[in-house]
């Protein structure tokens, strides 16, 4: 990495944010309840905010390459924290379904500290960084819940203002601790390229992209699988182990333990020891088996053991992917695909609960045996992918570098796809 000081600040910045988030999330349908939310309007108060995610994350990303990284944290940031406090001081549905729209609408911070982490690494050293900021989110929505858990006993209102808390010190951390990281001749200057604010023009344009296109389909559904997951494991826990919330939460805690130890500190091992395509591969297809171990597991003894290779794949597979799609663009366009990325994630945090609310009402194994279907899918794309070299633009061509998985190749060659050059 070019310098470790940026980053440990970001790590800080992430951490606190996601803590934040954590502490707010398992209690709202607790707080809705108290207004007599019905379970419908719980749900929509749950899609609020990847709803907003999905408008506001590209257009956050794409300012970011315009402005700068530093003053679209500060932004995002300053939203959640308005929205926290409009939480906290809610007295009726109407106003909690608005602050999680509008935490939503203005929650690009972790699209920007990716494209952060891009103008900080080099092309070696990128998936290190991007795990570093995976572990920082995995470490804050593992603490975050139980801080919250706890301060409810004072009242639902009081995790928020907590968190409100929380995100003003992060304002005050971006302000003091991190510099600016995209240089202003590296930004897009008005007028240089169309400012479509159609999020659905943004993705079909994102999706034409020779090597990015490829990337964004396969991140889609990977996070589709992981979000059926997340959303139904509470109810398969109940369901077919009979396991209570305490338990259940501890077996997530575990769940997310490792992915934070793959992502924060073993990507830099790895990724120095096997090449990204490799790791990929790895990642994908034994993220496929894990899904059907979940889904036909008898015991949790048998679950734990599934959890790890789970767990472990899911976590290079997250970084891999993100690295390779922050590459596979030019320096002024990183924000803008990292959004678009978000707001696609987002849509599939919005289906995967009804999904995969149907699926365990057909039987316990459904939502894992599709998941594991998704991922064979995902095996044959991504080998077609790590065949696909195509030309992406340059700004200062040389005559030879490496692709977005790592390998050499030469301008003129039907499948050199520069992002980094070499001497």
């Amino acid at each position: 990495m070019k310098k470790s000081s940026p980053l440990l600040a970001l790590f800080s910045v992430v951490f606190v944010d996601m803590l934040g988030f954590g502490l707010i999330l398992p209690l709202l349908p607790y707080l809705a309840a108290t207004y007599g939310a019905s379970p419908l309007i719980i749900g929509l108060i749950g899609a609020a905010y990847p709803l907003g995610q999905f408008i506001g994350a590209p257009l956050v990303g794409r300012l970011s390459d315009r402005f700068g990284r530093k003053p679209l944290l500060l932004f995002s940031i300053a939203g959640t924290f308005l929205s926290l406090l409009m939480l906290g001081f809610a007295r009726s549905i109407a106003v909690i379904l608005l602050s999680r729209f509008f935490d939503g609408l203005t929650g690009g911070n972790i699209t920007v500290a990716q494209a952060y982490i891009a103008d900080t690494t080099d092309e070696k050293n990128r998936a290190k960084g991007m795990g570093l900021i995976g572990a920082a989110f995995g470490l804050g929505f593992i603490l975050g819940p139980a801080s919250g858990g706890f301060l409810s006993q004072w009242g639902y209102s009081v995790p928020a203002f907590f968190s409100a808390g929380l995100s003003a010190i992060n304002m005050i951390l971006i302000t003091v601790l991190l510099k600016e990281s995209l240089a202003k001749e590296k930004r897009v200057k008005k007028g240089e390229r169309a400012q479509k604010r159609n999020p659905l023009s943004n993705l079909k344009n994102a999706l034409s992209k020779p090597i990015a296109g490829p990337l964004l389909r396969s991140i889609i559904v990977f996070s589709l699988a992981m979000s059926l997951f997340e959303s139904v494991f509470s109810l398969y826990a109940k369901q077919r182990l009979a396991l209570n919330a305490q338990t259940t939460g501890y077996i997530l805690a575990y769940v997310g333990i490792l992915v934070s130890i793959v992502q924060g500190g073993a990507m830099g091992a790895l990724t120095r020891r096997f090449k990204e395509h490799t790791l990929l591969r790895f990642g994908v297809v034994t993220l496929m088996f894990s899904f059907l171990g979940w889904a036909i597991a008898p015991n949790v003894p048998v679950l734990m053991v599934i959890l790890i290779p789970l767990s472990l794949s899911s976590g290079i597979l997250s970084t891999i992917l993100r690295s390779s799609l922050s590459k596979s663009v030019l320096p002024r366009e990183t924000g803008e695909i990292m959004g678009t990325s978000a707001a696609m994630e987002s849509l599939t945090r919005i289906a995967a609960p009804a999904l995969g609310g149907f699926l365990i009402g057909v039987a316990a194994w459904a939502p894992g045996l599709l998941s594991s279907l998704l991922l064979g899918g995902l095996v044959i794309y991504t080998a077609r992918l790590l065949r696909l070299h195509v030309p992406i633009p340059t700004e200062n061509e040389e005559p030879s570098g490496v692709d977005v998985f790592g390998r050499s190749c030469v301008i003129g060659d039907p499948g050199c796809s520069l992002v980094e050059k070499v001497s």
